[in-house]
């Protein structure tokens, strides 16, 4: 799957560019992996969003058109909402080679209901909902389906158990545990003397609210970030 996304080259930063920006109805943004490093554009932050919104979210294949330069196949490597909002308030893309693999980060979706689960009353326990492949550009998957109706309680699938692909190769160690399914635990209500001495001994504690902001400025756009994904500062 790609995308088209509209960008246009910026020549200042700092956070009063951003703001402008901001204002403007555009977020500012980096391209990473060219000869000069990064490259400062800025783009529509709505259409944006509409490309994370897809199934396959960060994982889309961008063509990104920028005004008097080669259009330019990118994935997104980070972005950052605001705390308040969740609006878009800058990104950053590095650019990808058709004919070369990349490492991406892809979903793992069980498919069916389990046995034990419809047989044995045990729940399904997605212990890893992502693994990380090996692929090129045109053949990021949206997702691994993966199928669970075999699964008794004490079962699991593991990396290595999921079905071949000629176009991608895990990198996941093998043996790392995507699901299971188990028996729920139930935990005994307390005795209503234990309960009362509990209360009694234990006053109530106000709960304490640590609230993070993002500072108004562009974030640090110097280097790029070390993994690819999407990433949301709070």
């Amino acid at each position: 799957m790609e995308a088209v996304l509209d960008a246009v080259e910026r020549n200042t930063r700092g956070k009063n560019e951003a703001r402008r920006l901001r204002v403007s109805g555009k977020i500012p943004a980096v391209v990473y992996g060219g000869k000069d490093g990064g490259k400062p554009i800025a783009v529509d932050p709505k259409m944006l969003a509409k490309i994370l919104r897809t199934e396959q979210g960060a994982n889309t294949l961008i063509a990104l058109n920028v005004p008097g330069a080669a259009n330019a196949r990118v994935l997104v490597r980070e972005y950052q909402l605001d705390p308040v909002t969740h609006e878009l308030l800058h990104a950053d893309f590095y650019r990808v080679a058709m004919d070369k693999v990349l490492r991406v980060q892809v979903t793992v979706v069980p498919q069916s209901e389990p046995k034990g689960v419809k047989q044995q009353g045990g729940v399904l326990d997605v212990v890893h909902r992502q693994i990380e492949i090996e692929c090129l550009p045109a053949d990021i998957p949206t997702h691994i389906e993966v199928d669970v109706s075999e699964l008794m309680v004490g079962m699991s699938i593991r990396v290595k158990d999921l079905a071949t692909n000629p176009k991608w190769k895990t990198v996941t160690d093998q043996e790392v545990m995507l699901l299971h399914v188990i028996i729920p635990k139930v935990e005994e209500a307390p005795a209503p003397a234990d309960a009362a001495a509990a209360g009694a001994v234990a006053a109530p504690a106000e709960p304490e609210v640590i609230k993070k902001g993002k500072k108004d400025e562009e974030g640090a756009e110097a280097a790029p970030a070390p993994a690819a994904g999407k990433k949301e500062k709070k």
